[in-house]
């Protein structure tokens, strides 16, 4: 039922949309141009590629995987758009056997060899939390591939990792590890969600962390650490694209202001609130998000 690659707990998972993203997760070649290597890219494609509608790109926030878009990613597909939900380079499932660099810049042309490789049409480009980031990065460099962004519960105002950059490797290997830990993970499932129960959470902590078991994901997450990380503040101005900006308005993670401050910032777009709901309204709220989404792709 599940593919080869994907390690063994994915069987442990209790929720039938995550089991049923997991069996659809494969791997397509992307040639990197930086590092002159063919990483092999976990991603789910859509059902069918029609080219009379947008591809729909979606990413993930920080340390985290496709399986985000398990709730939204059969609704996009029902309104007849072309999702596309793909791991970012160092997280996930792709193979990173060869341990390429997981850098920004790294991580940008890995999307770009991606998308170039792939999807071949402007898309629009969907970042949740860090994802966000990730997005206006990539946006700004490649404007060309990039029709229409959308900017969830966005993290784009802390400046690069910080003084992690700066950590000895023994310690950064440390701070990965407790990363990785149960109780942290499932602390943050608590925070970044409204009015879960227990076994939920449990099972949602599974979800998130599955990716954490393959044997590179440590050392992809040191590099992308202590190579600096994103600073996108003197990006965010200079987005050319159209931008809608979805947000929780009981985040507890992310303020509403910073989304407010965003939507000041941002020359092109508009910001819309999804009550009762936090940090990660496409698992909370997925039929409020795909409704938003496919709206806004399909305005002029």
């Amino acid at each position: 039922e599940f593919p080869a690659f994907l390690p063994k707990e994915v069987e442990n998972i209790k929720d039938p949309f995550a089991r049923k993203m997991a069996a659809r997760i494969e791997r397509v070649p992307v040639r990197l141009t930086l590092s002159n290597s063919c990483i092999m890219s976990s991603c789910v494609k859509p059902r069918s590629s029609l080219n009379s509608t947008i591809p729909v790109v979606l990413l993930h926030g920080f340390d985290s995987s496709c399986l985000e878009w398990r709730y939204a990613f059969p609704l996009l597909e029902n309104a007849e758009l072309e999702p596309w939900a793909v791991d970012v380079l160092g997280w996930g499932f792709s193979d990173l056997e060869i341990r390429p660099s997981c850098s920004v810049e790294s991580k940008r042309d890995h999307l770009y060899q991606f998308w170039n490789s792939h999807i071949k049409r402007p898309m629009t480009l969907v970042g949740p939390s860090l994802g966000a980031a990730i997005a206006i990065d990539f946006a700004v460099n490649y404007p060309g591939a990039v029709e229409k962004l959308v900017l969830i519960d966005a993290s784009v105002y802390a400046e690069g990792t910080g003084d992690l950059a700066k950590l000895p490797e023994l310690a950064a290997y440390a701070g990965v590890y407790v990363l990785k830990s149960f109780p942290l993970r499932l602390y943050g499932t608590l925070l970044a969600f409204n009015g879960l129960s227990m076994e939920t959470c449990l099972d949602w902590t599974n979800i998130g962390k599955l990716h954490c078991r393959v044997p590179w994901w440590a050392d992809a997450n040191v590099d992308f650490m202590t190579s600096g990380g994103y600073n996108v503040v003197s990006a965010i101005a200079r987005v050319e694209q159209k931008t809608l900006i979805i947000w929780g308005e009981d985040d507890r993670i992310i303020d509403l202001k910073q989304g407010m401050r965003l939507h000041c910032e941002m020359p092109d777009a508009i910001i819309k609130q999804i009550p009762d709901c936090g940090h990660i309204p496409h698992v909370e709220k997925p039929a409020a998000v795909s409704k938003l989404i496919a709206d806004f792709v399909r305005q002029f």
